[in-house]
């Protein structure tokens, strides 16, 4: 059961989370930057942009750790700037190649710590940095990183191609622990086996493989709602999803509230959508690599993103007039149906 809260409360905390807000100004950049490429198959609103290379796909995507949790927690920043890259590559059906990194460092202490995170990081998933550009006298520390990553074509999971009608599931691997130093993210990884993490990562390529679902998206910064927000938003859908139906760990055993668990950055967690006849196998292969996936709610075709507990519904996002992304109408009608 979902601890007592309201769907306004809910509705309310995801809106005006940081890690939302932060989306705001993206649409803006995609105006200011996009321009006709005939070889980038996706780029803008999906999870890597897809750039179709001697008849295969080059996946490319690049991600900078937040302030926050440089400042929080150096080692932990490393490993996750690489553990989100990873994400990104496998959420689109991709496998994970090789990454660059840009790192500005302001302390030597700051260096090691990040630097022994992403190494470790890159061991257990098996994904080599092989090469970058380094700051090393900067006023502040900032560690961003780019990956590149293939993919079949006919197998790729966008963000943008969600459908009316489809289920949307949510997989997170629920076997974790809130990390010691960022109440705001679930660690399920740094625990587990090399053997184990690279199964999760794969499994998402099997299931682009399979055609299982019909779009996707690795959970970020925006946590879960924020997360099929974004994904409604490219794909010109809304969706209606039932709160008490979200896959969660013992909320009071691991001291987190539903306010504080519909927020936090799972190590390893998707949000998809799916033809209602693929949602079994879909759970199944999850399940297989230690993932919990739940169906949660419908796609539809209201272009809002609502919520319900208990008998009571909310509305969370409305795409048309404020979303997350503040994409226009003319740049969602630019991305290939």
């Amino acid at each position: 059961m979902v601890q007592s809260c309201s769907t306004e409360t809910i509705a309310k905390v995801v809106r005006e989370y940081e890690g939302v807000r932060r989306k705001h100004t993206i649409g803006e950049m995609v105006r200011a930057l996009k321009i006709d490429a005939p070889h980038v198959v996706a780029s803008f609103g999906e999870d890597a942009a897809v750039i179709e290379h001697n008849g295969e796909a080059l996946l490319l995507a690049a991600d900078g750790i937040w302030s926050k949790l440089m400042e929080a927690d150096p080692y932990w920043a490393g490993y996750c700037s690489v553990l989100v890259n990873i994400h990104d590559i496998a959420a689109m059906g991709g496998r994970p190649i090789a990454m660059v990194d840009i790192f500005s460092i302001s302390k030597s202490t700051v260096q090691e710590l990040v630097v022994k995170g992403m190494h470790d990081a890159s061991a257990q998933f098996g994904v080599p940095i092989v090469g970058g550009h380094l700051h090393p006298d900067a006023p502040y520390s900032v560690i961003d990183v780019s990956i590149l990553g293939s993919a079949r074509l006919d197998s790729i999971i966008y963000s943008h191609t969600a459908q009316e009608g489809d289920c949307v599931v949510a997989a997170i691997d629920l076997s974790g622990r809130v990390h010691p130093s960022c109440a705001l993210n679930w660690d399920s990884v740094t625990m587990k086996s090399a053997a184990q993490v690279r199964a999760q990562i794969a499994v998402l390529e099997t299931i682009g493989r399979k055609h299982l679902v019909t779009a996707g998206k690795d959970i970020s910064n925006p946590g879960i709602i924020g997360t099929l927000g974004m994904l409604l938003e490219v794909s010109g859908k809304g969706a209606e999803i039932d709160l008490d139906l979200i896959p969660k760990p013992p909320l009071a055993a691991n001291n987190i509230t539903f306010e504080l668990w519909v927020r936090m950055y799972p190590g390893m967690g998707f949000i998809l959508t799916a033809n209602k006849a693929h949602v079994a196998e879909l759970i199944r292969v999850f399940h297989e690599v230690g993932i919990t996936a739940k169906e949660i709610g419908t796609v539809n075709n209201s272009r809002e993103l609502r919520i319900r507990y208990d008998g009571n519904e909310t509305q969370v996002f409305d795409f048309v007039n404020n979303g997350i992304m503040h994409l226009a109408e003319e740049d969602i009608a630019c991305l290939p149906h």
